[in-house]
This record gives structure tokens, sequence and C-alpha cells, in this order.
């Protein structure tokens, strides 16, 4: 049995990298932590232990997993350092070797808390827990809470679809889930803690039900009963995964929002073979123009990639051109970085870094224009906005139903509560608006709409 009177009042700092879905878990481990009475601070307040939970999407998250690692040593040199997440679960042994870490956890080993079983004095050498994630089948529920109104439940891990440039598949292991019975449970538990709102968040949300023969159709129509929570969100969800059902059930919805995050990655057919997706720039357009029939006023938001191996100056343009032609809301940029152990460096021709960056400032801009368009849409037409609980510098934001956002001076009437506004003077340059609020509160505001992820 474990003596957890040895954790009362040891403080514990947190450091996210990477994902929302690595948010949710970084929530969990902290709840875990809290649990057995260890007292969470702001990282930068000197912790006795640190849990850094990492990433390994870009060569960048790793840069900054060092940079964290050496953050919170320089805070407290005789910290704790306990590193987890893709990119622990990755390269164990590479973290292992830095100097200060103590205590190194796979995927699925961070929301276990093994590491209470031995000693948190340091370490002359970093003890690694990190598992064959291939055959681990173990699905670890998670979800976010203590700062926001608005929750990420994790409802699948993993990932089955191993395209050419991404490690997700090695570092998550195989695609996986709960059932939609258990899942509906962990909506409930994080509505009565108080979640409004919740996103549905995972590596390949879209394939929710191949370990327990459920679908993912499914599970939103269960939770869409869960009276606990007022609003559902989809996160990212793969084309070819979004289906019309899934689409028209979320125009029929009293919910789920009208608000879809789609991964396009190229509007190049040439590249997306060469990258291993499953889906085409035909179908793609297809779920976009189903979304514009269905839900005009829908906020979409699709990912695409930048300077990829074998992207020729004339694919980028293809791609460039098919997102120009697209009614969507907002892009989201990633400038492509070689992964090792990819089958992306099998591709002969790699774009200068300098192109690369060009390319991507291209598509930010284009990212911009249209996003101000959809925004300058709304002008005059009424809203309903959940504002958040905590405010940040004096300010506290809120999200309509399709994904504006607005920002005022904080007011504890609004915190936390979903609110019909009058949206007017949105500004396409600098993204003011006004707002009109119900009687029982000031009159009228200036609120600010700003773009986020």
């Amino acid at each position: 049995m474990i003596d957890h009177t040895q954790f009362q009042q040891r403080t514990v700092g947190f450091y996210t990298l990477g994902c929302k879905l690595n948010f949710s878990e970084t929530s969990t481990i902290a709840r875990h932590l809290e649990e057995e009475g260890f007292k969470r601070v702001d990282f930068r307040e000197g912790a006795d232990i640190y849990v850094i939970n990492t990433c390994s999407v870009t060569e960048t998250a790793e840069k900054k997993c060092r940079y964290t690692i050496h953050r919170a040593l320089r805070i407290n040199p005789r910290a704790f350092i306990i590193v987890t997440g893709c990119f622990a679960q990755l390269k164990p042994e590479k973290i292992a070797a830095i100097e200060g870490v103590d205590l190194v956890l796979g995927s699925n080993e961070k929301l276990d808390m093994s590491f209470y079983r031995g000693t948190l004095e340091k370490r002359k050498n970093a003890e690694i827990h990190a598992g064959n994630i291939a055959k681990d089948r173990r699905f670890m529920p998670s979800w976010s809470s203590g700062d926001r109104t608005r929750t990420f439940l994790k409802v699948q891990d993993g990932c089955d679809y191993f395209c050419s440039y991404c490690t997700i598949p090695l570092a998550r292991g195989r695609s996986r889930n709960a059932s939609i019975e258990a899942t509906v449970e962990q909506a409930k538990q994080a509505g009565k803690a108080g979640a409004k709102e919740i996103i549905l968040t995972g590596v390949n949300i879209g394939d929710f039900g191949k370990t327990t023969g459920e679908t993912f159709a499914g599970l939103i129509r269960a939770l869409e009963k869960v009276d606990e929570v007022e609003r559902f969100r989809i996160s990212s969800i793969e084309p070819n995964l979004l289906t019309k059902e899934i689409i028209k059930f979320v125009a029929g919805s009293s919910k789920f929002m009208p608000h879809f995050h789609i991964p396009l990655q190229s509007g190049s057919d040439n590249i997306l073979k060469l990258m291993k997706r499953k889906y085409d720039t035909s179908l793609f357009r297809e779920r976009i123009e189903t979304i514009n029939n269905y839900l005009p006023d829908a906020f979409i938001g699709v990912d695409v990639i930048t300077g990829v191996r074998g992207e020729t100056v004339e694919e980028f343009e293809k791609t460039r051109h098919f997102l120009n032609r697209l009614n969507i809301s907002q892009l989201h940029v990633f400038t492509y970085s070689e992964r090792p152990d990819t089958q992306a460096l099998k591709i002969k021709y790699s774009v200068p870094h300098q192109e690369r960056k060009r390319r991507s400032a291209i598509l930010h801009e284009l990212s911009e224009y249209k996003l101000r368009k959809f925004y300058k849409r709304f002008e005059g037409t009424k809203a309903k906005v959940l504002f958040e609980e905590h405010p940040s510098d004096g300010l506290m934001h809120g999200f309509s139903e399709n994904y504006l956002r607005v920002e005022c001076p904080f007011d504890p009437k609004l915190a936390n509560s979903i609110v019909e506004v009058e949206l007017k003077n949105i500004s396409p340059l600098s993204g003011n608006m006004t707002i009109q609020l119900p009687g029982s509160f000031v009159q009228s505001r200036t609120f600010h709409a700003n773009s986020f992820r």
C-alpha cells in the first residue's frame, strides 16, 4: 500500500505541449495527483515536482520540450522532473539522457501513476516506463477541468492510418476507445463538475467504435441526451469519416454546435497520394459543400501542411487555388518538418526551408482574409455566446454557436453563462465588434473578435 501522507503539501506544476488531447490528459493527471494530496501550483512558482507533457508532431515541439525541462530546473534545481507524452514514448532514452530528468513515462503509463511506487527524490539516472504502445490496447479516459467553462473530452486514442509524414501512430498506438456508455458517463461527470460545453477530442475521433463495435454517429446521438451538458463540439475529424449522416445530425441537433474542423493537408491529389491520405480533393470538396448546404452559417476550420517533401511549386499552387475556392472560415497552417522514422523521408524532393516559410505565409494571409470575411457576414445578427469563467488580464471571452469569439472586460454576471447578444460594427481589419446585451446587464459594450484555435 502506498503511504499517501508523503505527498501532502508537495507542490506540482504542469506544462503541456501540443494538441488539445494532451491538455485533457494533463488535466486528468493533475486531478489524480490532487486526489493523492499534491497541491497544484503555477509552473512559474517553483514546484517540488514538474510534469511536462510532450508532443512529437514537429521538430519545434522537441526543442520546446528540452527548453521546458531546462526552464523548470532554473526555477527549482532540486525539482523532481517527470517527462511524458508522445516524444517520451518515441524517444525515452533520449529524454532520459537530458540532465535533470528523473522519470520518463510513455503514452499510456502517464495516466496510471506508476511512479508512486518509488521515491520522489532526485535521481542520478532517470527511470523509464514506456511500454510497447503498438501492442497496448488500453484506453485511458481523460477530460480537462479546472481552468475553463469549455472542457475537452477524450473519446478516442491512437491511429491506424500511418500517413507518410506522421509519427502519431508510433507515439499513440493503434486506434482504440471506451464504450459509448462509458464515454457518456465521462461527459456527465464533466457536466456535473461545471462544464457547459464539451469538445470531443482524440487522435482520429471519426474512427470511434473500432474496438467496441460501435460508431461515432452512435456516440454523438447518445451524447445529445446528456442533460448535464448544454453544448458539444466535434474537434478535428477526417473528411472520409465525416459522413453525411453526421453532418445532418449536427444540423438538426440542439446541442452539437455548427462547427467543424477538417484536416485537408494538401489541395493536390498527387501530394495526398504521397501523404497516403484516405481521400482526394473531390471528396473533400463534397464534404464542404454538404456542410454549406445543411449548415450555411457553420464555422469550418481546415488543416493544411506546406512544404512537404515532393511538393513542387506547381503542386503548392494547386493547394492555394483549391483552398481559395472553398467556402471555409479559417486555415490552420503547419510548416512541414522532417520526422525520424517516417516514410516521407524516402521522397527525394525536399522543399528548401525558406520556400516552406514563403508558402506558409501565403496561406496564413489567405486564412486571415477568409476569417475576416466570415466574421463580417454576421454583422447585425444575434448570437448566443458562452462566456468563460476565468478572466485573463482583466478580460473575459466567449464563443458563439458558430465559433465567433468575443472579448470584453470581466463581468461576473456573464461568467460561465450563455447570453444572447447582438453583433454590431464588425471591422474586417481590427476584428472589433459591438454587442447589445440583455437589459439585465450593461446595455452595450465594445467586444473584440479574434481568431482562435
